[in-house]
């Protein structure tokens, strides 16, 4: 069984380009793509970064409870497709989720064994100042998110793992380790463990 990786974290904090470079970095990890209604960004495919949907295909998905988990996000809806994501866990792979908090509380009234890590600004200024040279936000829609990044942030006590996005490098460095750790764990290993040495159980 392959084990569950959540990214959750306000927007601006980076949690995109952190879970970018974990896909690059790891060859056996795999993102779980994505559907959203939102439009394509400069350089996103259909596919790899998303799968971009119109508002009634989504609907529809909805109505048929096809999502693990689907949220409405500064007026665009996003959604892990329940089918997907256990296709790959049950094959054995570990599978990596970037998603909002409101995703991640219901990744994990359905899914067991999840790991949750919450990726933060340093400051809310930051976090303003990196909206603002996406270039793509008018300023009152910026000012919404940076109100909805504090509200997130108060949910931070329901993750196993915080990581504060000061330094993209140092940030990388402490979520490689998180993967890295969990992957090591007991649990993960024993039955490999066994296998190779004969162990029994006790």
């Amino acid at each position: 069984m392959g084990k569950l990786f959540i990214v959750s974290g306000p927007s601006g904090a980076g949690k995109s380009t952190l879970t970018r470079r974990a896909i690059d970095f790891f060859p056996d990890l795999r993102f779980s793509i994505s559907y959203t209604t939102r439009p394509p960004r400069p350089g996103e495919q259909d596919g790899v970064d998303y799968r971009f949907v119109d508002d009634a295909t989504f609907d529809r998905m909805v109505a048929r409870d096809e999502f693990v988990e689907y949220a409405t996000v500064h007026g665009r809806k996003y959604g892990t497709r329940e089918k997907d994501l256990k296709e790959l866990l049950a094959g054995g792979v570990d599978v990596l989720l970037d998603i909002d908090v409101q995703g991640a509380e219901r990744i994990a009234k359905r899914i067991e064994g999840g790991v949750f890590v919450f990726v933060l600004p340093p400051s809310i200024e930051a976090c303003r100042r990196r909206l603002e040279r996406r270039g793509d936000i008018a300023p009152e829609e910026l000012e919404k998110r940076v109100a909805a990044a504090l509200e997130e942030i108060k949910k931070i006590y329901h993750y196993d793992y915080v990581i504060i996005n000061d330094d993209m490098e140092w940030a990388f460095e402490r979520l490689k380790s998180v993967i890295i750790a969990e992957r090591t764990k007991k649990d993960v290993l024993i039955e490999e463990v066994r296998k190779i040495f004969n162990l029994q159980e006790v």
